[in-house]
């Protein structure tokens, strides 16, 4: 039997985007708050209970966070333009290392409605 365990947590960054649609708002410089939820698959520990202490999970996330959160996010290496996918791309590249029980990845603007999910 196979557990799924999720921990969510948000972000605030700006950025500037090159795209065809709305291209002049796109291409200030604008920010978002951003929402994120990682997943991890598992299987239950018989002594602990868990499939990974949330703890954990959040501590990581934490170190992560910092590298996103009150950036330019044009300026932050390895992400590439910021996109919804390059988002989830680059924060399941850096949890997967260390979680490796890491799933999915969700990424969301809550104002607007806009959603992108990365999965294994």
């Amino acid at each position: 039997m196979s557990y799924t365990i999720s921990q969510k947590f948000f972000f605030d960054a700006a950025h500037t985007l090159k795209r065809e649609i709305e291209a002049d708002s796109s291409r200030r410089v604008h920010g978002h708050t951003y929402n994120a939820e990682v997943f991890l698959r598992g299987q239950r520990d018989p002594d602990s209970g868990m499939v990974m202490d949330l703890g954990l999970v959040r501590l990581e996330i934490e170190q992560l966070r910092q590298l996103l959160d009150h950036h330019l996010l044009d300026d932050v290496a390895g992400l590439g333009p910021a996109t919804l996918e390059n988002l989830c791309r680059f924060i399941a590249g850096k949890l997967q290392p260390r979680l490796p029980a890491l799933s999915s990845v969700r990424v969301w603007r809550e104002s607007v409605g806009d959603s992108c999910m990365w999965s294994l």
